[in-house]
């Protein structure tokens, strides 16, 4: 029973003498589960994201395990369940594609079970909002464990970043700077330990989305994968679980607005993927939380950026574990906090970051003396972008913060890479590389290919950057002067669609505007000649296109957004 004394969920299963009773608590009994299991204690799901697939998550079987044991000493009655897990590593055409799919299998899975919490196994990039967005529109309570990052990679006694140095090694290769075979043996040395990407990319980024939050203990954002703690944080988060049932401490109570403001702070002080944009964007849109793209901008934009990591900088999440993680940080913006708002453990932020130590300067910076100045997202609109894009300029070069370049048009990503080799195109580091139909409608799912590698004969130069224009997404691992999410997409008639070779488009990011320099004229005889693409035709393709929102609300399904909470659902006999 709950502490105001209300049945809990799971009595609706397994607490009546009847007939349907009987047949409940028989066929669990057929794992062996002992009979004073049902006697009316908090039923706590454990929704793993486990598979073989994701490697970042390849380890949740034995992090399950601990959870479980959590659960038993705190007098709960653990029961793990599958849902579909989303590995960016291996998944095509992309994650993001299934992130709305892989939260209805949470929600359902939630509501139609005999569950009274839930304790959240996320790691790689959209298991984590995937799980959060299916929890929320259930709202029980529910706590998350992250995964945690691999270990640094290390690769001829330097460092290297998984992602990040991807990017970094097969530009040298496409410049003659670097032999395939050095390429080929850095690939054991990138990943050599259980976890998710140590730079900070989205699967970090959300993984401190969720402590800052408040959905999972202080420390969830960076123990590695394979260190000891992390299994001590799952136990401690199963024993917290059931707690939070008897005090009906549901995820609404600690979603606010306030946590997402916190949430947003802390992306710009962590120098966090442009995806948690995206994704905190949907958490909101079914908790029934207003926020908007232009609040990422309005509390985000100038707070600086106090770490020094990979990919804007030197160091790796272990190095930032080391340092005191992401409490830390959350201290020195605490005067931008909302430090009442509550979290899983019943304290409030202000209470979990409280006297908490950096022990390495280098990483942690402090706040009046940087890493990174006025280092959050920043968004853009104009007439190419009239809902808004997004970039992020720790990750760009300054110098083309301010940029006015003639247009190099693809069509779509076959067309990019049909052509980007080619000696003949025609491009210089002065242009803009425009790549369009690569949004939600139009890849679909909206893949992470914002991040184009430039052309050989640039790179040959010594030029490492330009300016890149897109409504795709890009990895959090990945770097440069890159536009995203422009918004309308050119599948849904956007005026990224209008863009032709020749077309001077102007950045402006201290201006916040992206402007495409074609009269209004000109865009109107060109959208009278504009077909959209041909949408699927079947499956959840066909479902996906059909209802996805555009990137500025967070490209969850329009019939998704809102919580619909868990009442128990009609009897199956």
């Amino acid at each position: 029973m709950a502490n105001d004394n209300k049945p809990l969920r799971s009595t609706a299963w397994f607490g009546h003498p009847d007939r349907d009773g009987f047949l409940h608590r028989s066929w669990m009994k057929n794992q062996g589960f002992p009979a004073d299991l049902f006697d009316g204690r908090p039923v706590i799901g454990i929704c793993n994201t486990f598979s073989e697939l994701t490697p970042c998550n390849a380890h949740f079987r034995e992090l399950a395990e601990r959870v479980k044991r959590g659960v038993y000493e705190a007098g709960g009655f653990p029961l793990e369940f599958p849902v579909m897990s989303l590995g960016e590593t291996q998944l095509r055409p992309t994650a993001m594609l299934f992130r709305n799919l892989a939260s209805m299998d949470v929600e359902e899975s939630i509501r139609g079970n005999p569950i009274d919490g839930v304790v959240l196994l996320m790691g790689c990039d959209k298991t984590t909002p995937a799980l959060l967005m299916g929890a929320a529109s259930c709202d029980l309570p529910a706590i998350g464990i992250s995964g945690g990052p691999m270990l640094n990679g290390k690769f001829r006694g330097e460092d290297i970043g998984s992602g990040t140095g991807v990017w970094q090694m097969s530009e040298m290769v496409r410049a003659g700077e670097m032999t395939p075979q050095d390429f080929t043996a850095a690939e054991s040395c990138m990943h050599r330990s259980k976890g998710s990407c140590m730079t900070m990319g989205t699967a970090s980024t959300m993984a401190s989305m969720v402590e800052a939050l408040g959905m999972a203990l202080p420390e969830n954002a960076a123990i590695p994968a394979v260190d000891a703690r992390r299994h001590r944080l799952a136990q401690l988060s199963g024993r917290r679980i059931v707690e939070m049932v008897n005090q009906d401490l549901r995820m609404s109570k600690i979603l606010t607005r306030q946590a997402f403001e916190n949430a947003i702070r802390t992306n710009a002080a962590i120098g966090g993927s442009t995806n948690a944009v995206i994704h905190l964007l949907a958490v909101a849109g079914r908790m029934g939380v207003e926020l908007n793209l232009q609040d990422w901008d309005r509390l985000g934009a100038e707070i600086p950026c106090l770490v020094d990591l990979q990919p804007s900088g030197r160091f790796l999440m272990e190095d930032f574990f080391y340092a005191g993680g992401l409490p830390v940080v959350m201290n020195r913006i605490k005067h931008l906090l909302h430090q009442d708002a509550l979290t899983v453990n019943g304290r409030t932020i202000g209470e979990n970051i409280d006297g908490a130590r950096c022990w390495n300067p280098q990483v942690i910076r402090s706040f009046e003396e940087p890493f990174k100045p006025a280092a959050g997202i920043a968004v853009l609109r104009g007439n190419l972008a009239p809902d808004g894009a997004v970039i992020k300029p720790s990750a760009a070069s300054p110098h083309l913060l301010k940029h006015r370049g003639r247009a190099v048009v693809f069509e779509d990503i076959e067309d990019f890479h049909a052509r980007i080799d080619d000696e003949a195109l025609d491009v210089d580091e002065h242009c803009v590389m425009v790549l369009k139909n690569c949004g939600p409608r139009g890849y679909p799912g909206m893949a992470e290919v914002g991040n184009m590698p430039l052309p050989p004969k640039v790179l040959r130069k010594g030029i490492t950057d330009m300016v890149r224009i897109s409504d795709a997404r890009m990895s959090g691992t990945a770097y440069g002067t890159v536009v995203l999410h422009t918004s309308p997409e050119a599948a849904a008639g956007g005026p990224l669609a209008l863009v032709r070779d020749g077309d001077m488009i102007e950045l402006d990011v201290p201006g916040r505007r992206l402007h495409l320099e074609v009269s209004d004229e000109e865009l109107v005889r060109r959208r009278a000649e504009w077909a959209p693409p041909d949408a699927p035709k079947r499956g959840w393709y066909k479902l996906y296109v059909e209802h996805v929102q555009q990137a500025h609300l967070g490209a969850d399904l329009d019939f998704l957004v809102g919580s619909s909470g868990a009442p128990v659902p009609r009897d199956s006999h």
